[in-house]
């Protein structure tokens, strides 16, 4: 729809061709007395509006709505604005740049550096749900979790980082999520296996989406199944009397990773 010869242009549009689109709002002081300033210097907005063309001769706001409401309110017949295209990516680093909206950052590849400055700008917010966490804990913590496996944020509320059910909506602001499918591990003879994979086998169950395993504690099963006479074992019902926190409900789930003696 965009007129490709116009795009990039600063071109001086009447007001009523413009519409405001999702701006965001700002406090009517500030819109009402920069817009007194601004007809005191000779009413040009230095900085212009940034919008997209959505029809002949109409416009819409994707960047510095502030400027734009605040020429609204000086009375302006016309006011300056820079035409872009149509995409969205055009539209989001305009409100980024514009200061409408915070950039975000995939959680599940971050670097500890990108976490670490994220959460410091939470954390530094007035009013932030997130003062008392410790800066260094959290990012550790979520940096060396497995979180491009994570659907949700839920995992960070287990991490032991200060950062609770309360407080985890509050990263969605700064973050999002890409998860990868869990890999799924070769089966694991339970006769014969170490401790470390017992563990590791215990922790894919426990992570997996929907797992009946959640609530486990991974340190107390693992230490019961592993100090257990599993060599001697005809089936994996021994491990409902080790007080382990896997009951009979919970044991077919376990045939997913664990088996006994050859598989021959």
């Amino acid at each position: 729809m965009s007129n490709l010869s116009k795009i990039g242009k600063l071109i001086h549009l009447y007001m009523d061709e413009i519409e405001l689109g999702d701006g965001k709002n700002a406090p009517e002081f500030l819109i009402a007395s920069t817009a007194k300033v601004l007809n005191e210097t000779g009413g040009r907005n230095w900085i212009p509006v940034i919008v997209k063309e959505v029809g002949e001769d109409q416009y819409e706001v994707i960047g510095n709505s502030f400027i734009f409401a605040v020429a609204e309110a000086a009375g302006l017949e016309k006011v300056w604005c820079i035409i872009a295209d149509e995409s969205e990516e055009t539209e989001q680093i305009s409100k980024i740049l514009s200061g409408e909206k915070t950039p975000q950052i995939n959680l599940s590849t971050a670097t500890r550096d990108e976490i670490k400055a994220a959460l410091q700008y939470l954390i530094e917010k007035p009013d932030s749900k997130l003062k008392g966490v410790k800066l260094p804990v959290a990012t550790n913590r979520i940096d060396e979790a497995p979180r491009q496996y994570w659907k949700d944020f839920k995992p960070i509320t287990q991490l032991g980082c200060g950062i609770t059910t309360a407080k985890v909506n509050a990263l969605k602001e700064v973050f999002y999520l890409t998860p990868q499918p869990i890999p799924e591990p070769e089966k694991v003879n339970l006769s014969t296996a170490t401790k470390n994979e017992i563990q590791a086998a215990l922790k894919y169950l426990i992570e997996k989406p929907n797992s009946q395993f959640k609530q486990l504690d991974l340190a107390k099963a693992t230490e019961g199944i592993a100090e257990a006479p599993r060599q001697n074992w005809k089936s994996l019902e021994p491990i409902t009397k080790l007080k382990c926190g896997i009951g009979k409900s919970k044991i077919n789930a376990l045939k997913e990773i664990f088996y006994l003696g050859s598989r021959e």
